[in-house]
């Protein structure tokens, strides 16, 4: 049985096919297309790259192009602002093709819902591998997490700790369902 579309999936799927070809004669290509809606407007965003980064001129002459065929395709009923922008240092890792090229990396992340296993939402470490299902990042092991019983008893930490636990690393694996944001991790 066939997978129904929302409206925005299509909205973005069909934005990406016009703006395949309109990237491509220009020397770029499309990181990612999104429609959302902030506030009470609606904002077709194109993010586009290339080798040695995108300038302000590659993103006016694709917006120029890709906003005449929008107009023809009628694509969007709503009253819309289109957005053609590099997807940042700290681009959002939402795709197949961004894991693939995003291997071996540092990445960061929050989950929906806390987890021992990495010591609450927000993780961060290397990218080492991802599937449908999953992504596997190496990082080092989860600190304590206090306890918040009614006496909010203080959390004892082990009192000798060798170097070489403190230098270990463990691959984590998480389900891509679980995982609210993930994006490269931008050190400032």
């Amino acid at each position: 049985m066939a997978k129904k579309v929302s409206g925005r999936a299509r909205i973005e799927n069909e934005a990406e096919l016009l703006t395949a070809p309109i990237a491509e004669k220009n020397g770029v290509w499309i990181y990612d297309v999104e429609y959302v809606k902030e506030g009470s407007e609606y904002f077709l965003n194109i993010y586009i790259e290339k080798d040695g980064g995108v300038g302000i001129l590659d993103c006016e002459a694709v917006s120029r192009e890709l906003s005449d065929k929008l107009d023809e395709a009628d694509l969007i009923s709503d009253a819309y602002t289109l957005v053609v922008s590099s997807p940042g240092l700290g681009r959002a890792l939402t795709k197949d093709r961004h894991l693939e090229n995003s291997l071996g990396q540092k990445v960061e992340g929050k989950l929906f819902k806390a987890l021992a296993q990495i010591g609450g939402k927000e993780f961060e470490g290397i990218l080492t591998a991802w599937d449908a299902e999953t992504i596997t990042i190496e990082t080092e092991p989860a600190k304590a997490v206090k306890s918040r019983g009614k006496k909010k008893k203080a959390v004892q930490e082990e009192e000798s700790v060798s170097q070489e636990s403190a230098d270990t690393t463990e691959c984590i694996t998480l389900p891509r369902k679980e995982i609210a944001s993930l994006r490269l991790y931008l050190d400032l």
